[in-house]
């Protein structure tokens, strides 16, 4: 199968449904975007099955036959024969053990264009498992991560709430602190014990922020996911007030509600502030291209966190976004920031080639 055009339909799967996350991978160069891309077509794949209309049992069933799939990706498909020897004059790429830039195996060069073969490891004729196994092949991507996000996708189908932030914690590094981890394995570092638990953070803003801005969407639709403490540290619920189900007619006592609930949220967003805080120590670990790549989607998500906490009312409302003209000024000031020299002895980033 044509490896070009399993990435080709996993880019056209990105383009046309990550909202917010497609304006950093288009910053990628060519081999990394494509990668990227990748990753969020499986990545997407999970998730719509946890959103989907299946019954219960049959989203539970899918999820378990996604999570069958990603062992195989890592089973290399043999090798074409080749004239020239390996593409890279210095033995090529190094492999999973060799770290991200030593290591004498014969993989491709991670920037240069895949080359259309027989299917990757066990990915058969499924066009998001051939360009997923393609990248694994290309990247240290962590594919085991992937499990995470099923586990995640999982609780959502099962309906599990939360009852501390610590158990909502877990969850969001499921479900985002795991897309922080795959996503950090094509943009590449020289010092992954301290970059991943850094892209873990960012992921956990992400999600948080999410949380935010689909309070109202999650609750009509059954699900809930701040944490219970904080419910009753506010003493509020998602039964008061603008977030009721259908027409209403206001009580004497909602405004007090819904004061409660907007500084609810207020304090939640305080909180995924923090977490973008910690997560945005990545940036100086990346490449100027990555950086400017992951810049850009948590600028999109902070952007609007920043909006919902100075509004924080409004989310109870109606759902909240930005406008394609703010999503591309935030990613070219990321780009533009990016492309500032860096200071003297900031960490040179070689990628995370295999």
């Amino acid at each position: 199968m044509d490896v070009h055009a399993a990435y080709r339909h996993c880019e056209e799967i990105t383009w046309s449904q990550a909202r917010n996350f497609s304006y950093g991978i288009r910053l990628l160069p060519p081999a990394k975007r494509q990668a990227l891309a990748a990753v969020y077509a499986f990545a997407r794949r999970i998730d719509d099955i946890g959103d989907g209309d299946l019954p219960k049992p049959a989203k539970l069933a899918a999820l378990a036959q996604a999570r069958a799939s990603v062992p195989a990706l890592a089973t290399p498909a043999p090798a074409p024969a080749r004239n020239g020897g390996p593409s890279s004059g210095n033995g090529g790429q190094s492999g999973r053990n060799g770290g991200p830039s030593g290591g004498n195996g014969s993989q491709p060069e991670a920037n240069s264009p895949p080359e259309a073969n027989s299917p990757p490891g066990g990915a058969g004729g499924d066009l998001v498992l051939v360009a997923l196994a393609d990248a694994a092949g290309r990247f240290d991507i962590p594919l085991t991560a992937f499990g995470e996000l099923i586990d995640g996708c999982e609780a959502d189908v099962r309906g599990t709430t939360y009852r501390t932030f610590d158990d909502l914690l877990h969850y969001c590094r499921c479900v985002a602190g795991s897309i922080g981890r795959l996503s950090l394995g094509v943009f590449g570092t020289d010092d992954v014990a301290t970059a991943a638990p850094l892209a873990d953070a960012l992921g956990v803003a992400l999600q948080l922020t999410n949380i935010l801005r689909d309070i109202r969407e999650d609750y009509l639709g059954g699900r809930v996911y701040l944490p219970a403490e904080d419910f009753e540290r506010f003493g509020c619920s998602l039964e008061d007030g603008p977030l009721q189900r259908g027409p209403v007619q206001p009580g004497p006592g909602d405004r007090a509600k819904g004061d409660k609930l907007a500084a609810l949220v207020e304090f939640e967003a305080q909180r995924a502030s923090a977490w973008y805080t910690k997560g945005l120590a990545l940036m100086p670990l990346l490449d100027w291209r990555s950086a400017a790549s992951a810049g850009a989607m948590a600028g999109i998500y902070f952007r609007l966190l920043e909006r919902i906490a100075a509004t924080p009312r409004e989310v109870l409302e109606r759902r909240m976004s930005l406008s394609t003209r703010e999503k591309a000024l935030v990613a070219a000031r990321s780009l533009a920031v990016a492309l500032r020299p860096r200071r003297a002895g900031s960490t040179a980033v070689k990628g995370a080639a295999r």
